[in-house]
């Protein structure tokens, strides 16, 4: 039995629940958000 997790909503739950505990990190939560969503979507292949 595999279990597969796709990298960008598990991405968006931490974000989220980070930016609900502090909302100081807002802008440094959505910025590595955008960076790493980016990095995946320059390199396809990459399955995480």
């Amino acid at each position: 039995m595999h279990v597969h997790f796709a990298l960008q909503p598990l991405l968006a739950l931490l974000a989220g629940i980070l930016i609900l505990i502090r909302p100081r990190l807002l802008n440094y939560v959505v910025a590595l958000y955008l960076i790493i969503v980016g990095v995946l979507g320059l390199f396809p292949s990459l399955h995480l």
